[in-house]
């Protein structure tokens, strides 16, 4: 399918409800769509944002309520013939319920039934078709995403893929849930299909995504104006956050938000100033040692006083043993005094005893002198008178 081709791309949605005035209070305050009445056919509201016109709105009409038909929200997706499309989809198992016819300044367009029952319409505006390639952001107000819940998710595929070229981009385990298929063409995604939960619907149908600035204000936005949540706000895969919900008069319909990844990046800069405050904060820790390092360095000296000090002591020893010894003297009176105190206490003792040994053998020499008899009584007076001498000097020192 070529780029600029309508051909497969869902370019309209529309709400059918039972209670069109209620419908237009909800989405305004969950979409922020402005509502008006089309000029060519009064009957029918226009959704959009400013000039950009993505959805439409009709009342449920009687005979359509008397066959069981409910709220809900239902796609248009462009073809470039929707005769030949509708014979085709007819031929793939589809059916025809409302057949082509036009619309005044509108287009031309066909509803149909795909094999398991799922609604959609077919879609060729009048006049010159929008060309060009998919837009790759979705504006606000605009449809981000399309799923379809259905009772055979790849046969349903099988059918779609054929009449409007789609291909699978993505099948993803979701568990419990199952598998959930990834659609799109020209390397775009344009929706996803899955099997349908029983309790939600008892026939598939279509959901649309509308783009808002941030699903979980819309969540709020639509429990306060009625609405209902039936799963999220949540995270999807590849970003942002989806809410589901029912309106006031029971369609399903839903709402996605762009993660903000824009905005994130600016916060790094940012970051970045408040980066050095931690290096600012070293030098700082530093300051302290800094301060400490002076104090040891002043505290050296006054260590050293004491050494110092010690030939002080030793110089009163060096100046009374100088005048008396030589070299070898001076080198004992630079020993400690406690080692000369040491060995003077020890030669004390030594140096009386000798004395005592003296005393006691001059004591002995007298009286041996005094007990000889004299050979000549000159010398014999000579000796005793010595004796005698010896005797006095031992007394005394006694």
């Amino acid at each position: 399918m070529a780029q600029g081709s309508i051909h497969g791309r869902f370019v309209w949605q529309e709400l059918t409800t039972e209670d069109p005035a209620t419908a237009v209070s909800f989405y305004s305050k969950v979409v922020g769509w402005h509502a008006h009445a089309n000029a060519t056919h009064p009957s029918y509201t226009e959704f959009g944002i400013g000039t950009n016109h993505t959805a439409g709105m009709m009342a449920l009409s009687d005979d359509a309520r008397a066959a069981g038909t409910r709220s809900n929200w239902q796609p248009y997706i462009g073809v470039t013939d929707v005769d030949s499309s509708a014979a085709a989809a007819e031929k793939l198992g589809a059916k025809v319920v409302h057949p082509a016819t036009d619309i005044a300044q509108i287009g031309r367009f066909a509803t149909l039934h795909d094999p398991q029952g799922g609604v959609f319409s077919l879609f060729k505006p009048s006049g010159q078709a929008p060309s060009g390639p998919v837009p790759t952001t979705v504006p606000v107000g605009a449809f981000a995403w399309l799923e379809l819940a259905t009772s055979d998710y790849e046969a349903a595929f099988a059918f779609y893929g054929k009449l409007f070229g789609w291909q699978v981009m993505q099948r993803m385990d979701m568990g419990p849930q199952g598998v959930y298929l990834v659609f799109g063409a020209d390397g775009v995604q344009r929706g996803g299909m899955y099997k349908m939960q029983a309790e939600r619907s008892s026939r598939p149908y279509w959901l649309p995504y509308a783009e808002v600035p941030n699903a979980d204000a819309a969540a709020a936005a639509a429990t306060a104006a009625g609405g209902r949540i039936i799963v999220g706000p949540m995270d999807v895969p590849g970003g942002g956050r989806m809410v589901q919900v029912l309106d006031p008069s029971g369609a399903m319909f839903a709402v996605h938000s762009t993660a903000p990844v824009k905005p994130a990046a600016p916060s790094k800069p940012a970051a970045k100033p408040a980066a050095p405050k931690p290096v600012a904060v070293k030098p700082a820790a530093a300051a302290p040692a800094a301060a400490k390092a002076p104090a040891p360095a002043a505290a050296k000296p006054a260590v050293a006083k004491p050494a110092v000090a010690k030939p002080a002591v030793a110089k009163p020893a060096a100046s009374k043993a100088a005048p008396k010894k030589k070299a070898s003297a001076k080198k004992a009176a630079a020993k400690k005094p406690a080692a000369r105190k040491k060995a003077a206490a020890k030669k004390k003792p030594a140096a009386r005893k000798k004395k005592a040994a003296a005393r006691k053998s001059a004591a002995r020499s007298a009286r041996k002198s005094a007990k000889k008899p004299a050979r000549k009584s000159g010398a014999g007076k000579k000796r005793r008178a010595k004796a005698r001498r010896a005797a006095r000097k031992a007394r005394r020192k006694k």
